[in-house]
């Protein structure tokens, strides 16, 4: 496979960011395996290549003879746990992921089907309403119910642990290690530390397992092959925690497009796979108003799973620091 005059190259708003793809040697590799690798499932490249680039991955669109196209995608080393995860979750939940065609998972580099719309399309085009987001979160609800066993093994496969007990422990590291935070900002969340302690441990007693976390399951990160149903993926951000930490990323995006009213509905329909073992739905509530601001540590921790050789004081360091300032906000439901 050759790069040509036609081949497509996104850098977003990431002009600066320095990735694998700017290496001659990295880039014929690279496109060397996606050759062997189709080649082995009787598949051929045909078309120009479109290439997107950011600090966190290299994905490049390829579009193969009798299909749409395949997704080739390298992730930084901090995240190159994805390959082996996705390859992992279509062994376990089938019905909810893509099915890798291949995985490399000493150079992070993956090789994955086409999945069909994003469910971000779908909405560009059709009036969708509440009951898409409902019927999204309680899918997912339900893959993380199914999950919860495997957590150990989704652990050794290299994914970061950030267990609800151990999560003042994250803060403090993400705290320590973030040098964009001036001192008043500092000093506003250290002080929240106590008080981020006793969430953590209220959120642990009310018997949720911690399990997977996608950690950034927003519109662009799923696509819907069917009404009502959704395939996920991109878990590049994923960590072993409280699973409710995931609600936060989708509600929000939902809520931009529906308004408040919609948020107790998209609360009963994530959290009824979680009902039974005399949790009350007060409770269960409850516990998704903690996780709902500890996610921002989630969200905080991905930012530093970039390519070396971003541009700025550190890769991610404004990003990570901005998350973990949302720890501040009261969530929109219940009390923190």
């Amino acid at each position: 496979m050759k790069i040509d005059c036609s081949t497509v190259v996104d850098r977003g708003r990431y002009q600066d960011a320095v990735t694998p793809w700017e290496r001659e040697s990295w880039r014929a590799a690279a496109l060397g395996w996606v050759d062997g690798r189709l080649a082995a499932h009787g598949l051929r490249p045909d078309g120009a290549l479109e290439v997107r680039l950011r600090p966190w991955s290299v994905l490049v669109r390829v579009p193969v003879v009798g299909r749409t196209a395949v997704w080739f995608k390298a992730n930084p080393r901090a995240s190159a746990f994805e390959g082996p995860l996705t390859a992992a979750l279509a062994r376990w939940v089938p019905e909810h992921v893509l099915r890798p065609l291949a995985v490399d998972a000493t150079r992070g580099w993956s090789l994955l089907p086409d999945g069909g719309d994003l469910f971000r399309a779908v909405l560009a085009r059709e009036s969708a309403g509440p009951r898409d987001w409902e019927a999204l979160l309680r899918q997912y609800a339900r893959m993380q119910c199914a999950l919860v066993p495997h957590a150990d093994e989704i652990e050794r496969l290299g994914v970061p642990a950030a267990r609800t007990l151990d999560l003042p422990e994250v803060f403090d590291r993400l705290l320590a290690g973030n040098h964009a935070l001036d001192g008043d900002r500092r000093a506003r969340l250290e002080g929240l530390r106590p008080r981020l302690a006793e969430w953590c441990d209220e959120l642990a007693s009310a018997g949720v397992a911690d399990t997977l976390d996608h950690a950034d399951l927003h519109d662009g990160q799923l696509f819907r092959p069917a009404p009502g149903r959704f395939t996920f993926f991109d878990w590049g951000d994923a960590a072993v925690s409280h699973p409710f930490c995931s609600l936060r990323v989708p509600a929000e995006r939902a809520l931009e497009r529906h308004g408040p009213r919609v948020l107790p509905r998209l609360l009963d329909a994530y959290l009824e796979p979680w009902t039974g073992n005399g949790r009350t739905a007060a409770e269960l509530r409850r516990a998704a108003a903690l996780a709902w601001r500890l996610s921002a540590l989630g969200r905080a921790a991905s930012w530093g799973r970039m390519f070396p050789g971003t541009s700025g004081t550190r890769p991610g360091a404004e990003e990570s620091a901005a998350s973990l300032l949302e720890l501040l906000a009261e969530p929109p439901f219940g009390s923190g």
